[in-house]
């Protein structure tokens, strides 16, 4: 009978209903993100303490992964600038795109505070960084042809039906107005 009841244990399909719910792909993503920059903090020379670690090593670990990009960024003299499907190859490099980076550090932003660095000194919500981001985003929507314009909100049109005509229009009037100024805060225009 112990034999029957250990055979059942070993069973796969039994072991499936008690092991705990697998980490989501961001969990797993961010884990991943973590370890490589812990380990190139070890091969750095000379190696980086966790504490030690500041904005600019920061930046150096994002001109290291750009070697690894997939993303082809136009040199500004380059024929094919500003075009979003150039129509033949250029010799211009392959970088890591604006996005990628700018998820990159939203998940080791929260990996160092998961492993106990303070928020107040996490290097990777440091002002470098957020302008050096903003710099690649600019340059690289220039380069290739592409906005990365934030997407407005769509509004629930069950919400917009049940509203009455007048406040709908009121509504709608609205809208553009709010987009022009904020438009103007972007431009650094005042209002």
């Amino acid at each position: 009978m112990e034999l029957i009841s250990q055979q059942a244990n070993k069973n796969p399909n039994t072991l499936t209903q008690s092991t705990p719910p697998s980490s989501s792909r961001y969990e797993n993503q961010k884990r991943r993100d973590w370890n490589t920059f812990c380990q190139y903090l070890r091969n750095h020379r000379p190696p980086l303490s966790l504490p030690s670690c500041s904005g600019a090593h920061v930046l150096e670990f994002l001109r290291y992964l750009d070697q690894f990009g997939k993303t082809k960024v136009h040199h500004q003299n380059c024929a094919f600038f500003g075009l979003p499907n150039p129509p033949a190859p250029c010799p211009c490099p392959l970088r890591q795109a604006w996005g990628s980076l700018d998820a990159l550090i939203g998940r080791l932003r929260a990996a160092y505070e998961e492993n106990g660095g303070p928020p107040e000194a996490n290097p990777f919500g440091s002002r470098a960084v957020r302008l050096f981001l903003r710099e690649v985003r600019d340059f690289q929507s220039k380069a290739r042809g592409v906005s990365y314009e934030k997407k407005r909100k769509r509004v629930n049109r069950l919400k917009m039906q049940t509203q009455p005509p007048l406040q709908l229009q009121q509504q709608q009037e609205q809208q553009p107005q709010q987009g022009q100024s904020m438009m103007a805060n972007y431009s650094g225009a005042t209002v």
